[in-house]
C-alpha cells in the first residue's frame, strides 16, 4: 500500500496565511509592520532564487522586507559593519545572511555578530545554547517546519523511535533537540555510523538530512514509518535540465512508508513559511509583546 503524501506546500499556505493575519493587529500594538532583512552576497543562481522568494513572501505576509545584494568581492569588515547596522536598525526584527558565503568570508565570523534575538535563521550560537537547554529560542527554518510537518500527521510523538540522518548544525542537531523535547527517542546517524540501515529500520519517525541522492531506500524503513526527506538534489537528465530527488529512493521508500514528504513539495516550502514565522515571533519579541498562540 502506498504512503500517504504529506503535503508540505498546503501546510506552508497554512502557516503563511495565519502569519498574515497577525501582522495587522502586530502593526496596531507596535506603530509599524515587522521588518526582515535579507542579505545576498554575490551572484549565486540558486541564492538569488531563494532571496527573491524570501522577498516576495515577506510582502505578501505584510511586511517590510529589507534587501541587501552586495557584490562578491566584498571585504569580511564591510559585511560586519552592514550587520552591525542592521542589528541597530529599529525597524528591521528579523536578520538574515544568504548562505553560502564567498570562500573569503568567515561564515561562523559572520553568524556570530548577528543579535542573536533577530537571528531568524537560528544559527547564532546563543539560539542553539537556548533550543539545547529548553529555553525559548530562535530555531532552525526547516527543521521547525519539519516538526510542524510531523505534528501535523501524527498529532503527539511521544515515545516514538526518532532517527535523524545528518548531524549538520543547520537541520541534523536541531531537529534532534526538536525531537528530544516532543520526548521522541532520539538517534543521530551519520556517515560513520555502523549498520545504518538496521539503526533506520527501527524508527517510527526517519528524518533524512544528509545530502546524498535517494540514499535511503525502502527496504531500510520499518513499514508504516513517517519519513521526512530534506534533501535536495539535482540528477542530470538527458534534455540537460536535471531532476529534483530527495535523499530517500521516494519509489522504493513510498511502499513501505506510512507516510512520506515528497521532493519537491514536502520539506522545502516550510522553510520560508518558518522564516516569516520567526521574524512575526522575534517582532513581537523585541516590542515586548506576547507571540500570538500556536505559531
Amino acid at each position: 500500500m502506498a504512503a500517504t503524501l504529506i503535503d508540505g506546500k498546503a501546510a506552508a499556505a497554512e502557516i503563511r496565511a495565519r502569519v498574515a493575519a497577525e501582522v495587522p493587529a502586530f502593526a496596531g500594538a507596535a506603530g509599524r509592520a515587522p521588518g526582515l532583512a535579507v542579505v545576498l552576497v554575490g551572484d549565486d543562481p540558486a541564492s538569488q532564487v531563494y532571496v527573491r522568494s524570501k522577498g516576495r513572501a515577506t510582502r505578501e505576509a505584510g511586511m517590510e522586507s529589507f534587501e541587501h545584494r552586495l557584490p562578491p568581492e566584498i571585504s569580511q569588515d564591510d559585511l560586519l559593519e552592514l550587520v552591525a547596522q542592521l542589528n541597530a536598525h529599529d525597524a528591521v526584527d528579523g536578520i538574515l545572511v544568504q548562505l553560502p558565503l564567498p570562500a573569503h568570508i568567515d561564515e561562523q565570523a559572520i553568524i556570530a555578530a548577528i543579535d542573536p534575538d533577530k537571528d531568524v535563521d537560528g544559527f547564532h550560537v546563543v539560539n542553539a545554547g537556548r533550543l539545547a537547554v529548553g529555553l525559548p529560542a530562535l530555531v532552525p527554518c526547516t527543521p521547525l517546519g519539519c516538526l510542524y510537518l510531523l505534528k501535523q500527521q501524527l498529532g503527539s510523538l511521544s515515545g516514538l523511535d526518532a532517527v535523524v540522518i545528518g548531524r549538520s548544525n543547520i537541520v541534523g542537531k536541531p531537529m534532534a533537540q526538536l525531537l528530544l523535547a516532543e520526548s521522541c527517542t532520539v538517534t543521530i546517524a551519520h556517515s560513520r555510523t555502523r549498520d545504518l540501515p538496521d539503526v533506520v529500520r527501527r524508527a517510527d519517525i526517519v528524518v533524512a538530512a544528509v545530502g546524498r541522492p535517494e540514499m535511503v531506500k525502502g527496504d531500510w524503513l520499518k513499514p508504516g514509518a513517517t519519513v521526512i526527506d530534506v534533501g535536495i538534489n539535482r540528477l542530470p537528465t538527458e534534455d540537460g535540465k536535471g531532476r529534483l530527488v530527495g535523499d530517500v529512493d521516494f519509489a522504493s521508500a513510498s511502499q513501505v512508508a506510512g507516510a512520506i514528504t515528497p521532493v519537491p513539495g514536502g520539506v522545502g516550502p516550510m522553510t520560508i513559511a518558518m522564516l516569516l514565522r520567526n521574524t512575526l515571533v522575534a517582532a513581537h519579541a523585541r516590542s515586548g509583546l506576547e507571540a500570538p498562540a500556536g505559531l
